[in-house]
């Protein structure tokens, strides 16, 4: 098993920024792809971002040139640093991790999750 634990969250206001962090422990079977979801509250998880062992991020359209994913793989430790938040990234923030270094379909783990709120 994998335990995913986040840190970070808080309440800021808009423009400002956040740092999401998250811890992965357990049976790791090495470096593989991370990332973060959302939820909204009456909406939908959606995919934030994630990143492969080998450094490579993708971001989705709603957070591209705002918000940088990385990890230290030594530490087993992903980030999201979140900047010029919005009220719209009001969310809860989730952790996750996929059981291959391509992010290829949906991840295996999870956090249990850590609330963003930006205020207006």
């Amino acid at each position: 098993q994998v335990q995913l634990v986040e840190s970070g969250g808080g309440l800021v206001q808009a423009g400002g920024s956040l740092r999401l962090s998250c811890v992965a422990s357990g049976n790791l079977f090495g470096v593989l792809a991370m990332g973060w979801y959302r939820q909204a509250p009456g909406e939908e998880r959606v995919w934030v971002a994630r990143i492969t062992s080998a450094g490579v991020t993708l971001y989705s359209d709603s957070v591209k040139g705002r918000f940088t994913i990385s990890m230290d793989n030594a530490k087993n430790t992903q980030y999201l640093q979140m900047n010029s938040l919005k009220p719209e990234d009001t969310a809860m923030y989730y952790c996750a991790r996929w059981s291959n270094d391509y992010g290829i379909g949906n991840p295996v783990y999870w956090g249990q999750g850590t609330q963003v709120t930006v205020s207006s």
